[in-house]
């Protein structure tokens, strides 16, 4: 007969998956974190987005008064009176 290999006890087998449970948290709540952290950066980024816009606008639309300007100041010594 061979010799019987002792039985592992169930204590260590718990401990090495609660361990590896534990990991696999700290992992998640890491996970969990560096999402929270992008979130809050992209809404930062749309946030400067949508100023940069407004300012893009704003510059269009003085630009184009600007330009009408000098138009209606040309026109107005060949208007008759």
């Amino acid at each position: 007969m061979t010799p019987r290999r002792p039985a592992r006890s169930t204590r260590c087998s718990h401990e090495t998956f609660d361990a590896a449970h534990a990991r696999i948290e700290a992992n998640e709540r890491v996970a969990e974190e560096r999402w929270a952290a992008l979130e809050f950066r992209l809404g930062r980024i749309e946030a400067m987005l949508e100023r940069l816009e407004r300012r893009l606008w704003l510059t269009v639309y003085g630009v184009l008064g600007a330009i009408l300007a000098q138009l209606g100041i040309s026109l107005l010594p060949g208007l008759p009176l």
